[in-house]
């Protein structure tokens, strides 16, 4: 069991009993509008611990996270985030609401680095790990979310300038952001992405074994 207490309050699926990793599994989806109340210091202390918990390339541990919790700090990231335009008249209103807004960062350099050091000492290969290893902390992050009864999206930040981004919040040369992570407790009127009217693919076009 991951969390035999949690509360996983996600609209129109109550909680009924122990959660275990299937459930949380089958539970994880993008939340994007959020209650305007925050989220318990230990609940988000855990989600960052977990995130850490992390596979990477080397044990490099070249990803990093900027936590803005403060309402000021929030506001200051969506004026760098996104446009004008959408702050007037958000696609999804409630995803401003979120009290908590987790940037992942990745840093190449540290891979580099690492890839030097006499127990390696070959390159690091054509695929991002430090990328790759990032992606891993997010995916930890948003389980992590459900197994504390919270909901969270992930997005990217096309629309932001990234060196003003990261400059406004002190974060060190080398970082580049991946993505944000906005989290907090579902609101009632959170619905789902239009996107999902695709449906799942079934395995037999994702899963080859033995061959294609």
């Amino acid at each position: 069991m991951i969390n035999p207490t949690c509360l996983v309050g996600i609209p129109g699926r109550p909680y009924l009993g122990r959660v275990d990793f299937q459930e949380v599994v089958a539970r994880r989806r993008m939340v994007r509008s959020f209650e305007d109340r925050p989220v318990a210091p230990g609940s988000l202390d855990r989600i960052l611990a977990n995130a850490q918990r992390g596979p990477s390339a080397g044990f490099s541990q070249g990803f990093a996270f900027l936590v803005l919790e403060s309402a000021e700090q929030r506001a200051r990231f969506w004026e760098l985030a996104s446009e004008e335009a959408w702050r007037a008249e958000p696609n999804w209103p409630g995803l401003p609401r979120a009290p908590v807004i987790i940037v992942a960062l990745a840093h190449r350099q540290a891979y580099l680095d690492r890839y030097a050091e006499p127990d390696k000492e070959r390159p690091v290969g054509a695929v991002p790990v430090w990328i790759v290893d990032t992606a891993f902390a997010v995916m930890l992050t948003l389980l992590s979310a459900v197994d504390a009864g919270l909901g969270a999206l992930f997005f990217g930040l096309r629309h932001a300038d990234e060196s003003a981004l990261l400059g406004a919040f002190g974060v060190p040369a080398g970082f580049e952001a991946v993505g944000a992570i906005a989290l907090g407790h579902p609101a009632a009127d959170d619905r789902a992405s239009a996107s999902l009217r695709r449906g799942r693919r079934p395995p037999s076009e994702m899963i080859h074994r033995d061959r294609w």
